[in-house]
């Protein structure tokens, strides 16, 4: 039997499985309270997994347990890992499906023609929006209750982390390739509810974020943070990071790695973010680093 024939046949055997299910009260129970949910995407993942109880969860995507972008790898490790195709999805004869918006279109599209339950959750790009993404899969999950716990607990972090004073140094979110987060993204919320005020947002970004290095070194922010080490990527996407103009540049201003998983994605983690940037804001008042 050929792939396509194979394929093809799944996704006949797929569809006469949901079309086998039992009507009514059966339906209605299923989809409050899915049992077989399925994620596409990194960030979904994670969602899932603060929210679903571990047994109703059929598999994450395969980047769930990769610990450069995910925070959830210890949870994640010995579900199905899969990687957004249509084939995989169909074997396991998923109640729910969840995935970020934008993301494996193909896929989503065709399990919504053959009738499964797809649900996605918006790109987020600040707190409010985060908490949005929450509520979706809380609600798809029947877990609206755990949505609103984490929710709180968010909130009571962000409080808590709320900075003292008036004071805004500067800073820059700086990454492989030359790029930094303006208005408009989880980064640029995440610096200023730390109490530091984002030079991105001051500055055109080039074509997808990026701030030229010239740009740094001629006038340095007073914190410059990190998501990845000079030496985390080797390719060329990380030679600015690496570049003496650069390294002089740390050398001389205050500097912080914070790691790519904690703000990669929408997640009540990022308050962890904000966190530490609010200890380094402490710091750099307290020893007077600012830069007029």
């Amino acid at each position: 039997m050929t792939t396509l024939r194979r394929f093809i046949r799944k996704l006949v055997l797929g569809f006469a499985a949901l079309m086998a299910a039992e009507p009514g009260a059966t339906l209605s129970a299923q989809a409050k309270s899915p049992q077989r949910i399925v994620s596409l995407t990194v960030c979904t993942d994670q969602l899932l997994l603060d929210l679903a109880p571990r047994g109703r969860i059929a598999a994450v995507s395969y980047l769930a347990i990769d610990p450069t972008l995910s925070l959830k790898v210890e949870e994640a490790r010995g579900l199905k890992g899969v990687r957004g195709l249509a084939e995989e999805v169909l074997q396991l004869n998923p109640d729910l499906v969840i995935a970020q918006e934008y993301s494996a279109t193909a896929t989503v599209n065709l399990l919504r023609r053959l009738g499964y339950r797809v649900v996605l959750v918006p790109l987020a790009t600040d707190f409010e929006s985060m908490r949005q993404g929450i509520r979706i899969i809380a609600q798809a999950v029947g877990e609206e209750t755990r949505g609103e716990e984490l929710i709180d607990a968010f909130d009571k972090r962000l409080a808590a982390a709320r900075p003292i004073g008036p004071e805004r140094p500067t800073a820059v979110a700086y990454q492989v390739n030359s790029l930094a987060s303006g208005p408009g993204s989880l980064v640029d919320a995440a610096l200023q509810a730390a109490g530091f005020h984002n030079v991105a947002r001051d500055r055109p970004l080039g074509p997808g974020g990026r701030l030229p290095l010239e740009e740094i070194v001629a006038d340095p922010p007073d914190l410059v943070v990190l998501a990845n080490a000079p030496d985390e990527f080797r390719s060329t996407v990380g030679d600015t990071l690496r570049h003496p103009a650069f390294a002089e540049v740390i050398a001389k201003r205050p500097h912080m790695r914070i790691e790519m998983p904690l703000w990669l994605c929408a997640t009540p983690q990022i308050a962890g973010a904000i966190e530490e940037l609010g200890a380094m804001r402490r710091s750099l008042l307290r020893s007077g680093a600012k830069h007029e």
